[in-house]
């Protein structure tokens, strides 16, 4: 080794190190710097995300209380709505009570009226038989006489 001495040689290579670790350590801070925004916008996108699940279950609270006085409301109209039901059959009902005693009263007062014609029509009968009768007694006297 006549022309470098080791000591040279050695702090070349120092050298060299260095440099390639100051050159690893600027690549490493670039790296942390990036690393560092990134865990600013995470924990920007974490508030969000707590405050948009605070929003959901607002929102959520409120969708059940609506559901609830639908419910009560739906609950209600159609208790109303099974009143009613019953009570128009009772009403149907007695309508259609009311229209067999109608029939049945027609049907009686028909019949008494066809009686009454009968009646007088026999009477009717009766009489020309009657007037015939006698017309034919006159005309038999007055043809004896």
């Amino acid at each position: 080794m006549t022309g470098l001495p080791l000591g040279l040689i050695v702090e070349g290579a120092v050298a060299v190190l260095l440099v390639l670790t100051i050159g690893y350590c600027v690549i490493l801070n670039a790296r942390l710097k990036r690393l560092h925004a990134d865990r600013d916008e995470l924990k920007k996108m974490a508030v969000e995300i707590i405050h948009a699940t605070e929003l959901a279950n607002r929102a959520i609270t409120g969708l059940k209380e609506t559901a609830r006085d639908c419910d009560e409301a739906l609950t209600s109209r159609l208790e109303e709505a099974d009143r009613f039901s019953v009570e128009l059959a009772r009403h149907v009902n007695a309508g259609n009570t009311v229209l067999t005693r109608i029939a049945q009263i027609t049907e009686v007062v028909r019949a008494e009226r066809e009686q009454r014609e009968h009646a007088s029509q026999v009477q009717e009968n009766r009489s020309r038989l009657a007037l015939e009768q006698l017309d034919r007694h006159q005309q038999s006297r007055e043809a004896a006489a």
